[in-house]
């Protein structure tokens, strides 16, 4: 399960094996939570402050939710009774009333529905479904759900035909159970946060794979998730499960034991981030891993939290998805908004509310601009990355995270109008000193000059 250097890319599997399989593959804990995340926002009770009974009413369902869901995520279980709950649904723009209760004057409508499902795929679908909100999301994510109608998918028989081994040895066809075994080895996706040598990397996985063999049914908890191998151990702001390379292995089993809390604090994060987006126009909160330090899961809720509760009691009137379509990012070492080159706003959790509101209104269209600035930049990076690769003979040109779009342009350029033979089969890392790494890529600093870097 945890034994691929590689990251596998989910989205191949749909060519590869067949629509069954596709849609009846299991969902993670981690992929349903973000897939119900149109659902929560619909339905979250802070969202209902002036209508007490409503609010109460998706409290109490919301918390047998998500027992239902736990209990759909225990090893062996059978069946569930069948729970029936009722949510208050504000309107969005992902739902309609067609078929259902009509919107009252107050925004929302009453729905009623009956969980009977056996596995967390079919039930998300019938949440969503039930509620009229969208299932694209689902669809076009590494979920991989089948293109075919819901309403088909509805009529599906939650007891499908089992054939015995020979019917597909006889036919030739693909057997299900086999390929299911096969993409649960898949899943989980390993990376690291530095570069570390080859060496150090073999014993990192050595170190999970012994951890593997003592506490398997632990570490199948982060089914689902990017373990991510770096300088402390917890959950990161993106979810991605870290394990610190420094830390014994009881540190990593009881991180591996307290995923499922880490779970609902990342729906928690998540709904968060829309009653902020929600709040000041839709513009949307955004992570990003090059441009932020390295925050916990734990530190960044704490983070939105504080933000969250100042623009709620300042109440800055913004037009409703006036700004869908920007992003902004959230930072405690500034006190003054700005906005960053590629698109993005830096919004400081202690700016002045006022000011704020100020700046963001004034540079929307620059921060539009901006953004579509940095698409093009994305592209023309990618052209000048082939293109090095091609002429060197290459075997792999990359980039620092750190390394923006601008700075590996500037640098491929310069690198195109060099005679460079001895850079034939090698690996060249763009960063921002000279180095060799322990496995032997080269290191050269993105605005390197004659052999030398601008000082």
């Amino acid at each position: 399960m945890f034994c691929h250097l590689r990251p596998v890319r989910r989205l191949c599997l749909e060519k590869i094996f067949s629509p069954w399989f596709v849609y009846s593959r299991a969902l993670s804990a981690a992929e349903a939570v973000n897939a119900l995340r149109p659902f929560y926002f619909a339905v979250h009770p802070d969202f209902f402050g002036q209508h007490p009974k409503e609010r109460e009413i998706n409290e109490n369902s919301l918390k047998r939710l998500s027992v239902y869901l736990e209990n759909l995520q225990k090893p062996g279980f059978k069946s569930l009774k069948p729970t029936q709950l009722m949510f208050y649904v504000r309107g969005t723009d992902q739902n309609s009333s067609d078929g259902h209760e009509p919107f009252s004057t107050s925004g929302f409508r009453a729905v009623k529905f009956t969980l009977h499902t056996r596995d967390l795929l079919s039930t998300v679908l019938y949440i969503l479904n039930s509620c009229s909100l969208s299932i694209e999301h689902i669809q076009s994510s590494n979920t991989n759900v089948h293109s075919q109608p819901l309403k088909e998918a509805k009529r599906m028989s939650d007891r499908p035909i089992k054939w015995d081994k020979s019917y597909y040895s006889f036919t030739g066809f693909r057997d299900p159970d086999e390929d299911l075994e096969q993409v649960s080895r898949m899943e989980t996706t390993l990376t690291w946060q530095r570069s570390w040598g080859i060496a150090h990397r073999c014993s990192q996985l050595h170190s999970l794979g012994r951890l593997a063999q003592q506490n398997l049914e632990t570490l199948k908890k982060a089914k689902g998730c990017t373990v991510l191998f770096t300088d402390r151990s917890g959950v990161s702001a993106v979810g991605h499960v870290m394990l610190g390379t420094m830390d014994v292995h009881h540190h990593w089993v009881k991180l591996f034991e307290r995923l499922p809390s880490y779970f609902d604090l990342q729906r928690k994060l998540m709904l968060l981030e829309d009653q902020i987006s929600y709040l000041l126009g839709g513009i949307q909160v955004v992570y990003i891993d090059e441009l932020q330090p390295v925050l916990t899961l734990e530190e960044y809720y704490s983070l939105l939290d504080v933000f969250y509760n100042r623009i709620l009691e300042s109440r800055m009137p913004f037009h409703p998805q006036s700004l869908r379509g920007l992003q902004m990012i959230l930072n405690s070492d500034r006190y003054a908004p700005s906005l960053h080159e590629l698109g993005h706003f830096n919004i400081p959790v202690l700016c002045d509310l006022a000011n704020l509101q100020w700046f963001i209104l004034t540079k929307a269209q620059q921060a539009r601009e901006n953004m579509k600035r940095k698409e093009e930049l994305k592209v023309i990076e990618n052209e000048l990355i082939q293109a090095s690769t091609k002429k060197f003979s290459l075997e792999k040109l990359y980039k620092e995270p750190s390394i923006s779009s601008i700075q590996m342009v500037d640098c491929c350029k310069r690198l195109l109008e060099q005679s460079l033979p001895y850079l034939h089969g090698m690996h060249l890392c763009v960063s921002h000193f000279y180095s060799v790494m322990q496995d032997g890529d080269l290191c050269i600093p993105w605005n390197w000059k004659n052999g030398e870097a601008i000082k």
